[in-house]
């Protein structure tokens, strides 16, 4: 009889709970075109988090904006030491307002965690759940209802810069922001296997109301990546399809409209989805579509993140055990892919439900606008490439070493949790060294640097001098693809081509002609052989023959004096 009473009142509070007005959400409480602010957000959740000991919500370093990142954990278990839920769970993170201005997951997932806390959905068993709420906080703190002109609701939003205007979505790597340092950090510390970043899609109209991103599979690994491509992505479209939900990979149009067909997104290691994949994650970005109704667009982005957590659940021992396995891939002496590219070989087509799109004479400009007809909706089969392939491999080397004065670098490795050690003595170390051959600049800042790009480098193996307390850092690790990322100078994402080590483009010390041309002359009478070589190329070139600056720097280049650090890439491959 006891446990009967006990057993009642517990089904009369979980009822209680789910009809308590107590737990609406700001945006269950308004007009459907309302999005809460990021106090408003915190509140709540820190309401569920003190009524529900299911919830824990923790501070979890700063943002740029100066408020600190929050974590929010629901777990049935009241359980929240990660190193003991990942022995016998998988962890599902999700989040939210990367771009403030795109807040359909912050409102969704209140509601989410709400309706697993009071028993409106059925916890899962073997899944614990973690998000960040709002993670562009200095965007959300700045609201408007004009800076995403193509958007319909909500009413007031935030803006996708943050506090210090920089693109979040772009800052994985090169982790200028404290927000992506306090993310990474979070990151490492629950070790999730599978990853949702809640977005808002701008471009083309069509009919969807849901559009997806899954990390590229081809990127992610065979074994992981063929998980995720054949069995996961589809479970979860058919899942969302019983919910009457239709839903298509983000299109990324070849050209103007959809029906000319389109490719599947690769995203490299700047963003989210794209680093997450580096320590065998799996990843997907929602997309809900910018002309939908904002209600519709939450309730779209609470389906995909319930019918996600439902297929984890399931296969959360799976999962796991894939991603070690996935690991295996990326072993010294084995070939990395650094470069991906479209394999048109692979076409495929895809049933697409679009508008008939055409265009008119512009009623604000001199030319002709594009439009879509919604009267005009089709479903027909469009063009479609999803598969990728290797346009740049390297060999994962042993080790890297990176001298100790690049503590710069040092600091965002200790920040991914990549394992070291530091040379006890001086010491010579046969390596790999690599000398930039050439790459390109964009000629405008982009998020903060100018990024450089078709990067190509000069390699030898070379005896060389490292000193005690050089950093010597194994691939053997859970991080190996985050430092062949990182560390190789024709990734595009690389630390060189976002920057990390443009002094090395900079020659510090030079000559003053009139007194080097005697050194010169020298330099040639005593090396017959390099002398022959200079004749040759100005034989071979007419323009280098005419030019006796461009001579002399020729010698210069090819003597003693010139620097050896000019264009000598400071990172050292062991192999």
């Amino acid at each position: 009889m006891k446990l009967f009473t006990i057993l009642f009142s517990l089904f009369t509070i979980t009822l209680l709970a789910q009809n308590n007005k107590k737990y609406d959400t700001f945006f269950e409480k308004g007009n459907g075109n309302q999005s809460a602010s990021y106090p408003e957000t915190i509140a709540y959740f820190r309401m569920l988090a003190n009524d529900f000991p299911t919830i824990e919500m923790k501070e979890m370093g700063l943002t740029d904006s100066g408020e600190p990142l929050h974590m929010i954990t629901f777990n049935p278990d009241k359980e929240f030491d990660f190193d003991k839920i990942q022995k016998t769970k998988a962890v599902l993170f999700v989040n939210n307002g990367i771009h403030a201005g795109e807040p359909d997951g912050i409102d969704a997932t209140m509601q989410f965690y709400r309706d697993l806390a009071t028993g409106k959905l059925k916890a899962p068993k073997n899944t614990v759940l973690v998000s960040i709420p709002v993670y562009n906080i200095g965007g959300a703190l700045n609201r408007n209802s004009t800076t995403r002109a193509n958007q319909d609701g909500p009413e007031i939003y935030g803006f996708r810069g943050n506090a210090r205007n920089y693109d979040l979505n772009r800052d994985l790597i090169k982790s200028d922001t404290r927000n992506t340092k306090s993310f990474t950090a979070i990151f490492q510390k629950i070790n999730a296997d599978v990853f949702i970043d809640n977005h808002v899609s701008n471009g083309s109209d069509y009919q969807y109301k849901l559009t997806y991103i899954m990390t590229q599979h081809n990127k992610l690994g065979t074994v992981l990546g063929d998980f995720m491509n054949n069995e996961m992505m589809p479970a979860l479209v058919k899942d969302l399809q019983k919910k009457k939900i239709e839903t298509t990979p983000y299109v990324d149009s070849f050209k103007d409209t959809p029906d000319k067909g389109f490719g599947q997104f690769v995203d490299s290691p700047r963003y989210t989805t794209g680093y997450t994949s580096l320590f065998n994650t799996i990843g997907f970005v929602v997309e809900t579509h910018m002309l939908k109704k904002y209600a519709e667009r939450v309730k779209m982005t609470y389906e995909y993140m319930k019918s996600t957590l439902d297929f984890t659940d399931a296969n959360y021992q799976k999962i796991k055990d894939l991603r070690a396995k996935n690991l295996e891939q990326y072993q010294p002496k084995k070939s990395y892919t650094l470069k991906w590219e479209l394999d048109s070989t692979k076409a495929t087509t895809f049933s697409f439900l679009g508008y008939e799109a055409g265009y008119k004479k512009s009623e604000a400009t001199t030319g002709n606008r594009l439009y879509y007809d919604r009267n005009k909706p089709y479903k027909k089969d469009v063009p479609y490439i999803k598969e990728f392939k290797s346009a740049k491999e390297v060999v994962i080397p042993t080790a890297y070493i990176v001298p100790k004065g690049y503590w710069n670098i040092m600091e965002l490795l200790k920040n991914n949790t990549i394992s070291f050690k530091q040379i006890k003595n001086d010491t010579i170390i046969e390596v790999e060294s690599y000398r930039i051959a050439d790459f390109k600049t964009v000629p405008s800042a982009y998020e903060g640097h100018y990024l450089h790009r078709n990067t190509t480098v000069t390699s030898k193996i070379v005896k060389m001098a490292f000193a005690k307390g050089d950093f010597y850092i194994p691939t053997n690790q859970k991080g190996v693809k985050y430092l062949v990322e990182v560390f190789e100078p024709e990734g595009v994402d690389s630390f060189f081509n976002w920057n990390f080590f443009d002094p090395i483009l900079q020659q510090k010390e030079h000559y003053s002609e009139y007194i080097f041309e005697d050194t010169a002359a020298k330099i040639l009478k005593d090396n017959p052989s390099l002398k022959a070589e200079l004749e040759t190329k100005k034989q071979s070139d007419a323009g280098f023959a005419k030019n006796p600056e461009a001579q002399l720097e020729w010698i210069y280049k090819h003597s003693v004096y010139y620097e050896k650090a000019h264009l000598q890439y400071p990172i050292y491959r062991v192999l």
